[in-house]
This record gives structure tokens, C-alpha cells and sequence, in this order.
């Protein structure tokens, strides 16, 4: 049995319901590239889930990324999003190299951007300049934090009065929308464009790219499909957004996640010589650790070392994620 780790939620295997799913997809010969009953399935969850849209069912995270952003994007344009963000620091340049449009960035406090942080970085939109676009946010956060339903409302509301689009970056969306007590459809109000994960849910390999903004719905497939995000047995991605989609069942998984790191935290709080840097508010803990504790908590438990001048450890829990495993880590911590 593998070791079940705190690395990241990337780590987990697939909820049982995806693996039977894509068993049940398994069976005989269907159509390619989305004209097959799964794919129409899917896409009738997710018309239920986000409302009026149009949909790409992508591959990975940085593709659904690259969909989106090249659908509200033009060379000359340009992205504004928090610093250390998924598509500033982890996506090996894809977006600027496939779109074209540069990424700039604001500094924040726990990953969330806000109006009065936008202001600050606003320009002019004279000729020596790209053009300030897309503002883009992960919900929930590299930080571990969520936005509130109204304080997304507010960043959509700030980037429309400037002409500029709001885009989401959802590869925890799910988190987000279990700690804002809400459904997908509500945790990223007034949303122009989305990249919707469910890999880190439980899912093998299953985003999806949601159009809201009825001026770029047209060109999704096409956008698709040069990201090279077509899947060929789409079947098999849509099976699984069905599956988890099917009476809110990523709901079950996130909600779990949440509770294993809020257990996380609430065990290490009182440890002497360790804190915690940011709010515990979807599935991730940023934990400062004593540096003379590190070397022995990663000879029996796997996670990310974020920062290492402060001894900063990322510590991710999962679907699978077990008190049990909590409470050992925990254990390790307090006695190392």
C-alpha cells in the first residue's frame, strides 16, 4: 500500500465513484473528441451547476488555464494576478508562451487580491504599455485561503468598471466553495471565465473550462484544441466530471479535506516553536517549524518545504487524508 502523504492533494488516488465511472466508460466503442453520451452527460451537469455557459472538458490544470486565458487574451494584453500564483510561478511560462500576454503581479498578504491592491498596480492604457486586461484569482488560494463569495463579487465589480475581465483559477474550487457553504455555481459570482479542477478532488485527470461571459463562449473548442486539451476518448474526462458532479459528491471530498486540515491545525497550534502563517480555510496548512524538527519529520512524512529561509512546510490533505494520519503527523511534530 503506498504511504500516504502531506505533499500535496495531488498525491491522493481517485474516489471510488471516478474509478467506476471510467470503468463504465470502458465498455465498447463510443465517438471521439466529445460527441459521445458521456460528454453530452457532463455537460448537462455542469449547465445545472454553473448556469448558462459554454463548456471545455481539459486535461490538466495549466491547460484549462491556457484555454481560458488565450480565449480572453490578446498579444498585447496583459494578466493581473497575486504573487506566487499557479500561473506566475508553476506553469513553466505555458501561458505567456501560448498566448502571448504577459503575466504582472501584485503583492498580497495571503494570496487574495483586493480592489485597493489592483488600484495600486493600475496604468494608463497608452501605446507603451500592455494593456491591463484579465484580472485573474485561485480560489481557493496558494495561500490556503478562500475569497467570500462578496469579495469575489467586489473583484468582479472592480475589474468590469475597468474593462477588464475577471478569471478564476478553480483547481480547489471545491475546497472553496465547502468553506463559503455554498455550490460551485456561487463561490465565484460575476466570473467571466473559469478553470474548474477536479483532479485535486479525486479525479484522474478531469478540468473544465467555463464560459461565462457570452463573448467568449464562441471560440472555446477551437481554443481548446490548439492548447492541445482535446482528448481524443473525451469519454473518459467526462465520466469522471459526471461522476462527481452527480448529487454533489465532490461536495463529500472537499468537505473531508477541509476537516483534515482544520484537525491539522488545530492539533499543531499549541506546539512550542511552531505557528501557523495563514488562516486554515480550505485543505492546506502553512506551518513555520523549529529547523532542527524538519530534518526528522521528513524521514517519516512527505510534504513541501515552501519556504526555506523561515522554514515554512506546506502540509496538503486529501480525500483519503485519515485522522488517524493527521494525528500521527501531529504526534511527530509535537515530539521531534
Amino acid at each position: 500500500m503506498a504511504e500516504m502523504t502531506f505533499g500535496s492533494d495531488n498525491h491522493a488516488g481517485l474516489v471510488p465513484e471516478v474509478l467506476e465511472a471510467i470503468s463504465s466508460a470502458n465498455i465498447g466503442h463510443a465517438s471521439g473528441y466529445g460527441a459521445d453520451p458521456w460528454t453530452e452527460a457532463a455537460e448537462a451537469r455542469l449547465r445545472d451547476t454553473f448556469g448558462d455557459a459554454a463548456f471545455a472538458l481539459c486535461l490538466t490544470g495549466t491547460g484549462a488555464n491556457v484555454v481560458a486565458l488565450s480565449l480572453a487574451l490578446r498579444g498585447w494584453e496583459c494578466v493581473l494576478a497575486a504573487k506566487g500564483a499557479h500561473i506566475d510561478l508553476d506553469e513553466a511560462g505555458a501561458p505567456e508562451r501560448i498566448t502571448g500576454s504577459k503575466i504582472e503581479t501584485v503583492a498580497t498578504p495571503d494570496g487574495r487580491l483586493t480592489p485597493e491592491l489592483l488600484e495600486g498596480a493600475l496604468r494608463s492604457r497608452e501605446q507603451h504599455h500592455v494593456v491591463q486586461r484579465v484580472v485573474s484569482i485561485t480560489q481557493s488560494t496558494e495561500c490556503g485561503t478562500a475569497y467570500s463569495t462578496a469579495a469575489v463579487q467586489e473583484l468582479a465589480d472592480w475589474a468590469h468598471a475597468h474593462d477588464m475581465l475577471l478569471h478564476v483559477d478553480g483547481a480547489r474550487l471545491c475546497n472553496a466553495a465547502v468553506h463559503n457553504g455554498c455550490g460551485l455555481g456561487e463561490v465565484v459570482p460575476g466570473a467571466d471565465i473559469i478553470s474548474f479542477g477536479l483532479t485535486k478532488n479525486g479525479a484522474m485527470g478531469a478540468e473544465v473550462v467555463v464560459a461565462r461571459n457570452p463573448d467568449l463562449r464562441g471560440p472555446i473548442q477551437n481554443a481548446r484544441k490548439q492548447a492541445t486539451q482535446l482528448q481524443s476518448k473525451m469519454r473518459f474526462v467526462a465520466a469522471q466530471v459526471d461522476a462527481l458532479l452527480t448529487d454533489d459528491r465532490w461536495r463529500l471530498h472537499a468537505a473531508h479535506a477541509n476537516a483534515m486540515a482544520a484537525r491539522l491545525a488545530s492539533g499543531i497550534a499549541d506546539v512550542p516553536g511552531v505557528s501557523i502563517d495563514y488562516p486554515v480555510e480550505a485543505n492546506a496548512v502553512f506551518a513555520v517549524l523549529p529547523a532542527a524538527r524538519i530534518e526528522a519529520l521528513a524521514a517519516t512524512h512527505q510534504f513541501y518545504i515552501w519556504d526555506a529561509p523561515r522554514n515554512v512546510a506546506r502540509l496538503m490533505t486529501a480525500w483519503d487524508t485519515t485522522p488517524a494520519d493527521v494525528d500521527a503527523l501531529v504526534a511527530d511534530i509535537a515530539s521531534a
